[in-house]
């Protein structure tokens, strides 16, 4: 994935005075169901492979967030999809109203 197309260029917020830029929706989105497909294939089997791909994903969640644990950037990840700005039509709680974080 394309380390320009993790942040949207136009989406700031303010967060002290500064400004910040906001990881892109889809891109957040993706590597959410990455993060989860990866999890689910290494409950049923152990790969060392997907273990690999699940550590990349992770940290990058983790860089995307602004955090340095897995749960917080779920978390974080989960409630920027969740926002205002999430696409008209989509329901509250999701767009099938289930979230990662348990």
């Amino acid at each position: 994935m394309n380390v320009c197309a993790w942040f949207g260029h136009t989406q700031r917020k303010q967060r002290e005075g500064r400004y910040v830029l906001v990881p892109d929706r889809k891109a957040v989105r993706e590597l959410l169901t990455r993060y989860a497909s990866l999890r689910i294939a290494q409950a049923e089997r152990q790969m060392p492979t997907a273990a690999r791909e699940l550590e990349d994903v992770s940290y990058t969640l983790c860089v995307m967030m602004g955090t340095s644990a897995i749960h917080e950037a779920i978390a974080k990840a989960d409630a920027l999809l969740l926002t205002k700005g999430a696409p008209e039509g989509a329901e509250a709680g999701g767009e099938n109203g289930l979230t990662l974080v348990g």
